[in-house]
């Protein structure tokens, strides 16, 4: 699945940042040879080679099981490098950290339990309708009412004309990722314009992590221990949260915010070849079609964003 970059990353770094903030920013010279565009686009593939690598954990561990290492592992990693502050946050800060937490939770749980059940290309196309929506209605265009119907489009050749082709319950867990997508989205804007730096994201992090911490002892039991298996867990956190979410850092700070939107309407086609390639499953024509008409969906309502937000001021995003 991918992972949406909080508002908060994308604050330049001040004299007064945390060490490891700091050292994030130097370290673009070292990927300045990628470039911003290479930099999103390495992100993309670590985040749904990642998510393939899950697919096969879960047979040791169940899809809630893969859930829980990742989220543990990223939490940790984020907090041991942001070390967030705990004091002096208003009650108002907390709710809002807690929501975007239960959010990310929800958002992995969903998509996690999708991939078990359906294939890594379709299970993302139908996750990327719930950005999309939000797009599409906070647009307030007609013209978006086009990208909309051919994103739908794309949903029913992806289903063969009914879901015909897909498990419906991992169609619906796909789907109910997509909301939370969305609501994620909201709540990271949230979260940056109250919390510094990456603050409020590790520290939501740490909040999915508790939340699902019964769900996958419940499932898993003690396989949550073994050596190999939290092995995975921990790169499956690193491919899917923490390296991406650096690599988006960095690029960030010399790549507009609609630019990141369009490259980021590739997942679908990275998630496709990433389970094509890591768990040998193949797309057939109107598949590949469908995934084609959504990104290109997905790519209408970023630039006709692009094309809103020309004619206004810029809001600044915290």
């Amino acid at each position: 699945m991918t992972t949406p970059t909080p508002a908060s990353t994308s604050a330049p770094v001040s004299a007064h940042a945390p060490a490891p903030v700091a050292e994030a920013a130097s370290a673009s010279s070292r990927f300045g040879s990628l470039g911003p565009v290479g930099l999103v686009l390495a992100g993309g593939v670590s985040v749904q080679f990642g998510g393939a690598l899950a697919v096969t954990l879960m047979p040791r561990t169940g899809a809630l099981g893969v859930v829980t290492l990742r989220l543990f592992a990223a939490a940790v990693i984020l907090l041991v490098v942001c070390r967030p502050r705990l004091r002096g946050h208003s009650r108002a800060d907390w709710g809002t950290v807690a929501v975007f937490g239960i959010t990310m939770g929800a958002m992995n749980g969903l998509f996690y339990e999708a991939v078990a059940r359906i294939p890594l290309g379709p299970a993302v196309t139908l996750e990327v309708l719930g950005p999309l929506a939000l797009s599409v209605l906070a647009s307030r265009r007609l013209v978006n009412a086009l990208w909309a119907g051919l994103a739908l489009a794309g949903v029913f050749l992806l289903g063969g004309g009914g879901f015909g082709d897909l498990d419906p319950v991992g169609a619906a867990f796909a789907l109910g990722a997509g909301s939370m997508w969305a609501a994620y989205i909201v709540f990271s804007a949230r979260t940056g314009r109250r919390f510094p730096q990456a603050d409020g994201l590790a520290l939501a992090m740490a909040v999915a992590a508790l939340l699902f911490l019964p769900l996958g002892i419940a499932e898993s039991g003690g396989k949550l221990l073994n050596p190999t298996t939290v092995a995975l867990g921990s790169a499956v956190a690193v491919l899917s949260s923490v390296l991406p979410y650096t690599l988006e850092l960095l690029a960030l700070r010399h790549l507009p915010a609609s630019t990141f939107a369009i490259l980021m309407s590739l997942e679908p086609a990275l998630a496709a070849a990433a389970g094509f390639l890591i768990l040998d499953q193949t797309l057939s024509a109107t598949q590949a079609a469908a995934i084609a008409l959504v990104i290109g969906a997905s790519m209408g309502a970023v630039r006709t964003q692009v094309g809103r937000g020309a004619r206004l001021p810029k809001t600044p995003t915290g």
